[in-house]
């Protein structure tokens, strides 16, 4: 059976959720982890909906408002927080999406080094 295309439109009030077999895209609010790490063969993305993203690399903190979109490519330290209960769309290859699934499903943060390396990725701070 052949996948179906997902239309999300705002004033029906549905969240974006898609995973494919190359990316998903997912409507999120609230930060990421709290410590600059990076993913070595995976880029990610974000556009944000409303509020606003606070980005930190290993060189600057930017600020990105509603409307603003991120693209953060493979090797390039990064985390982020939400500022003003951002809602926005992350867009990660299905490696990133089971990293995160994992980290979430941990009982406490001892093994998120381990969990890092597992997906390609590495905490560097």
């Amino acid at each position: 059976m052949a996948a179906e295309p997902i239309v999300a439109v705002a004033e029906q009030g549905q969240r974006v959720a898609a995973d494919g077999g190359s990316f998903s895209m997912h409507e999120w609010s609230g930060s990421g982890p709290p410590r600059l790490h990076l993913h070595h063969e995976d880029d990610e993305a974000w556009h944000v909906l409303e509020g606003s993203l606070r980005f930190r690399f290993s060189d600057r903190t930017v600020d990105v408002p509603a409307g603003g979109t991120v693209f953060v490519p493979a090797g390039v330290a990064h985390t982020y927080e939400s500022v003003d209960q951002a809602r926005y769309l992350v867009i990660l290859t299905p490696r990133i999406r089971r990293l995160i699934a994992d980290l979430h499903s941990a009982p406490d943060r001892l093994a998120d080094d381990e969990i890092y390396g597992r997906y390609r990725s590495e905490i560097v701070e």
